[in-house]
């Protein structure tokens, strides 16, 4: 809490440290953004059921090689697919029955032309065969691509985070979040003596005869594109449970005992995620984390884990408040987002706060499982010195953008000040679970999202999540002093804007429904002694004359 008359701390910016990606609003959109961003006849008259993935990876010289078939659904006539495959990876041939298709490229787009169009309501395939050298990372998980390097003991490393750049930088696919796969099998060959860890569940190891051996992997689970994912190294594998749930590890052999140390930290965090936010969304596939040669990634059931078997983010508390150095960060960051991400999915990136807002949430969820909410309040609060309020925190559609980095943090407050309008804990964390199992395995909106949380509360909280989605600055409480009473008001981008805020007088809690025109609040108190429920409301306030 704070006095209304002291000065709002600016903000300082850190999504360098807080976040995997960093958007921002612009209007200097290409057709390159268009092509990959749209949904165009080319795209929404398939339906993607299953990507198989056959592939060899030579770490030695940085190339991948072999095929995805790509199995799908007729939803309309289709005279031509678009894929989508960056320019610099070379197409061998595409195979559509025993017939090669002939294919136009434009930017990262691949046309595909069918001799006859495929009639509306036909299951079919194709066979994209390509090889090439993918784009490297320069510094993963902020910029997508490979991470080609060496273990401590010289072995090969690799590892591949590509969200936000896209899947289709290494493999063919429809790269749009809108249409995920209803299942993948990954059959990956490294040299041997190495072990690709992928999603899912391992079906087979196979000794090929000619130096690699392929490991095979398959989800029986929807996945989006960029979580689908190759961990290729000389790892050691252990195990546990909870519940029914398979908790699977995959580490380099000298980080064996901090792993184990470290990994017990799972298990308060799936007891708390399941009484929060309901069960674990991929039991048939497992959960699994695995060492990666960067900071991290929520790659669905293999979780990518580079936070060295620290607390904090790398040691460092990202809040400021002490709160944040009680666990690891990416352990339960991206392991949050098996909730929010990957089982419900944005089905367009502009609305990405669906993932990392709610995920910088489960933060706070988990601190207030194992610490108390006053904890959780306090690290909420801490976490705002990343929030810039410059940009709003949904993106443009159709273009492939994302929104601000604001998404991340600022994001967490206004769920957080959502629970706190509803003044009622049981309706809060009903409706999160209601939420979280609805949308199970589905793609959404923001709309959707808004909907669902608006129809649980008699408050309207549209203009609510207008003003904080789709405006950069915050609301500010106005407040000036009468004759034995308060007088308050917002002031806010959005017209008519309303919405109750929690403040105290003489020590006294009091819910004020502030609207945009002046109201009064009859007190023999002085202004300087009316305090702002800051831990639990995310705004600005301001004494004008």
């Amino acid at each position: 809490m704070k006095k209304i008359f002291f000065c709002i701390t600016a903000f300082l910016f850190a999504a360098n440290i807080n976040s995997q990606i960093v958007g921002s609003n612009h209007s200097n959109y290409t057709e390159a953004d268009t092509l990959r961003g749209s949904l165009r006849p080319e795209r929404t008259n398939f339906d993607v059921q299953k990507y198989h993935l056959k592939l060899k990876i030579e770490p030695e010289k940085q190339f991948i090689s072999g095929s995805n078939t790509i199995k799908f659904k007729v939803q309309e006539d289709l005279p031509v697919m678009q894929l989508d495959l960056f320019k610099n990876m070379k197409i061998d041939s595409i195979i559509h029955g025993k017939k090669s298709l002939a294919y136009d490229r434009k930017h990262n787009a691949v046309f595909i032309e069918f001799e006859d169009a495929l009639k509306k309501g036909s299951l079919d395939s194709i066979h994209f065969y390509y090889h090439g050298n993918p784009l490297i990372a320069k510094n993963a998980p902020w910029d997508g691509g490979f991470v080609w390097t060496q273990d401590e003991e010289g072995n090969p490393w690799v590892g591949v985070a590509v969200q936000g750049t896209g899947a289709s930088l290494w493999y063919p696919n429809k790269d749009h979040q809108s249409d995920e796969p209803e299942e993948a099998q990954m059959d990956i060959a490294v040299p041997n003596g190495l072990m690709n860890v992928s999603n899912g569940r391992l079906i087979a190891e196979k000794d090929l005869g000619n130096g690699f051996t392929e490991w095979r992997w398959k989800v029986v689970h929807p996945i989006n594109n960029y979580n689908i994912m190759i961990n290729i190294g000389n790892y050691t594998h252990f195990s546990d449970t909870y519940q029914d749930l398979d908790l699977d590890y995959y580490v380099l052999p000298y980080n064996l005992e901090k792993a184990k140390k470290q990994f017990g930290e799972v298990k308060d965090m799936m007891a708390c995620f399941y009484e929060k936010m309901g069960p674990y969304p991929f039991q048939k596939d497992g959960f699994k984390l695995v060492e990666t040669p960067y900071l991290g990634m929520e790659h669905q059931s293999a979780v990518a884990y580079g936070n060295q078997y620290k607390k904090g983010y790398l040691g460092n508390d990202l809040s400021g408040t002490g709160v944040g150095l009680k666990w690891d960060f990416i352990i339960i960051h991206e392991s949050g987002h098996e909730w929010y991400g990957n089982s419900i999915t944005a089905k367009d990136i502009a609305d990405m706060w669906i993932h990392e807002g709610f995920t910088s949430y489960t933060e706070a969820i988990y601190i207030e499982c194992r610490w108390g909410k006053e904890d959780a309040l306090k690290y909420l609060k801490g976490i705002r010195q990343n929030i810039s309020n410059a940009n709003s925190i949904i993106g443009d559609y159709g273009v492939n953008a994302e929104g601000s980095g604001d998404m991340y943090y600022k994001g967490a407050n206004l769920l957080n000040m959502i629970r706190s309008i509803y003044n009622d804990d049981e309706l809060w964390w009903n409706t999160l679970r209601d939420y979280t199992e609805t949308f199970k395995h589905q793609t959404i909106t923001t709309n959707d999202t808004e909907d669902f949380f608006n129809q649980a509360t008699e408050v309207d909280l549209k203009p609510v999540f207008q003003q904080y989605l789709r405006n950069a600055s915050l609301p500010v409480l106005q407040l000036k002093q009468g004759d034995d009473q308060i007088l308050y008001r917002w002031k806010a981008d959005v017209t008519d804007f309303k919405m109750p805020v929690d403040v105290f007088i003489d020590e006294e809690e009091i819910r004020l429904h502030v609207t945009s025109e002046w109201q009064s609040y009859k007190t023999g108190e002085e202004l300087d002694e009316l305090v702002v429920n800051d831990f639990e409301f995310y705004i600005e306030s301001e004494i004008v004359q």
